[in-house]
């Protein structure tokens, strides 16, 4: 490949993981027109169509799948010297991205992230609030804290702490239930729900747990939270008679390349040392 732009080839790798431009554009923080221009420049530079553009969406041709496999390589290349260049930084200086659920990042994290700002001004935390798992072979994150079973099987990682959640409720509200959609619909409370709750009883609801909490406390029904959010609202109640829920454990992960950058593994330790510091509130056996 002549002259080959790398960049449209993370373009052109996003549609065809997507299937759509949209979607593509969202997971690039770019617009729908970039995400079009960047495919086409790929295509001219590359003396041919790389998709089918259907309906309802875009698909690679066949005759492409590989050239899509053998970009996908080449990617993986990239990325694995941006990781290794990338622990070359002094142990707290340089960025480091934190990807959480919105609970987490906002109710459990800043203080931490206080604390690493005043240790060292030259360290970048950035916390990245998404209920969806990050892509962390595209180097969207650096660290994960994710409430899950398991960490998939490229990151390294430990479970800091388990979350125990609840049913919560506004004194004297509906008896409807508040359900649990988008990412949250497979997470273990929403199993929970599935099988303990009848479908007619649940109404309105919402992608995640901040939001439920707010819809719980306008008495629009019950809602399944964490207890370190649910019982540190004074509005909200634990529903007495819901049978118990199970806990979910919350692992602080990173990528195996990123696994021994200084800096990456002062943060990753100190998160892992916060929150077990914090595992009575998480785990519900004292009140936050």
């Amino acid at each position: 490949m002549h002259n080959t732009n790398w960049d449209n080839l993370r373009y052109v790798l996003a549609v065809a993981d997507m299937g759509n431009v949209s979607a593509a554009a969202r997971a690039l923080g770019v617009n729908h027109a970039t995400v079009l221009r960047r495919v086409a420049a790929f295509e001219t530079d590359h003396g041919g169509a790389v998709f089918e553009r259907t309906a309802t969406g875009y698909r690679v041709l066949p005759e492409r799948s590989r050239v899509i496999d053998a970009a996908r390589e080449v990617e993986n290349g990239i990325l694995s010297v941006e990781r290794l260049m990338h622990g070359s930084l002094a142990p707290l200086r340089g960025e480091v991205r934190v990807s959480s659920t919105d609970s987490i990042c906002q109710v459990l994290l800043p203080p931490l992230v206080a604390q690493l700002h005043a240790e060292s001004t030259e360290l970048q935390v950035n916390l990245l609030s998404a209920n969806t798992q990050t892509d962390f072979a595209r180097m969207q994150a650096d660290i994960s804290v994710r409430p899950a079973q398991a960490l998939p099987d490229d990151m390294a990682g430990d479970c800091a702490a388990h979350v125990a959640f609840h049913a919560y409720r506004l004194p004297g509200a509906s008896d409807h239930w508040l359900s649990l959609s988008g990412a949250l619909a497979r997470s273990n409370p929403a199993r929970w729900m599935d099988k303990q709750v009848p479908a007619d009883r649940i109404a309105n609801g919402g992608d995640s747990f901040l939001v439920l909490r707010e819809l719980a406390k306008l008495g629009l029904g019950t809602a399944i939270l964490p207890v370190f959010i649910g019982d540190a609202t004074p509005e909200l109640e634990r529903h007495a008679d819901a049978p118990p829920i199970p806990s979910v454990p919350v692992w602080v992960g990173t990528h195996f390349d990123l696994r021994d950058v200084p800096r990456i593994r002062i943060v990753r330790d100190r998160i892992l040392n916060y929150l077990a510091e914090r595992a009575s509130i998480l785990d519900g056996s004292i009140s936050g």
